[in-house]
């Protein structure tokens, strides 16, 4: 058998060229192709071909936050591993560059935009429920950076290559959960209420808003007679409801404690 390396072989990047050969023939007046950056043998291809024949189109790459090793790398000038990778965005979750396309990458590439997960998933949900196009983590990435320079690209021809349809259906609860994350609506507590009759209808009564929904409830009754701790998931309708959920929490005296992505718990939850 044959072993093709997935980016850094000259070959490889010199396949991928044809990408850009494609993208002159169906649109020759291209301003700006935005990519998604794993190992960077695409973009290095595709850029490679675009600069060659014109050097004033704009290639902007773009990574998950949690696997920006190119940009780390450029940043950097020099290959670097990275500590910890978030696999989400498996398809570009490469922890080193080639050595190879990280030349292509810092000689040709305009600039590298970090997308944050949540971001990626919003635009997930978007392109399905609006387009019709399913596209794993990797193909909305570049469709969540076009929010990053859209003043820059008023009134010129943008090309994003989309590329990557290997979604599993049974990722969108993960999907939805990061988007509602990232959007502010979705947040998990620790709630601390005395073991006696009517604390969860306090709780609803009193400190949740008329469009808060309870999406998680978890409580297992311990020894402990007095007090119990609950694990509590609240869906809020808009993000900017959160300050009054937070306020009526300090007000009502409940003890309570709202889990943050740096809390153990957290990676448990998501």
């Amino acid at each position: 058998m044959i072993f093709i390396p997935t980016f850094v072989h000259p070959l490889t990047i010199a396949g991928q060229r044809t990408i850009g050969k494609e993208i002159l023939e169906q649109k020759p007046d291209v301003d700006y192709v935005i990519c998604a950056i794993g190992g960077g043998g695409l973009i290095s291809g595709i850029s490679s071909y675009l600069k060659q024949i014109n050097p004033h189109i704009k290639m902007i790459g773009c990574e998950p936050t949690g696997a920006a090793s190119m940009n780390a790398a450029i940043e950097a000038k020099k290959i670097i591993t990275l500590d910890k990778m978030d696999n989400f965005c498996e398809a570009v979750a490469i922890k080193t560059p080639g050595n190879l396309t990280f030349k292509i990458v810092q000689k040709l590439v305009n600039k590298i935009y970090i997308i944050p997960e949540g971001h990626i998933c919003t635009d997930m949900i978007s392109l399905y429920q609006n387009e019709g196009i399913i596209v794993e983590p990797a193909g909305a990435l570049l469709v969540s950076c076009l929010e990053y320079i859209k003043d820059e690209i008023k009134g010129k021809n943008v090309v994003c290559v989309i590329c990557g349809g290997n979604n599993d259906i049974s990722r969108y609860p993960e999907v939805i959960e990061r988007s509602l994350i990232w959007q502010g609506r979705k947040h998990y507590f620790l709630i601390d209420l005395n073991q006696k009759p009517g604390q969860i209808k306090k709780l609803v009564n009193e400190v949740l808003g008329p469009h808060d929904d309870i999406v998680h409830f978890e409580y297992i009754k311990k020894n402990n007679k007095e007090r119990g701790v609950n694990l509590l998931g609240i869906e809020l309708a808009n993000s900017e409801d959160l300050k009054q959920l937070l306020s009526k929490l300090e007000t009502s005296g409940i003890v309570y404690k709202k889990i943050n992505s740096d809390d153990s718990i957290y990676k448990l939850l998501i």
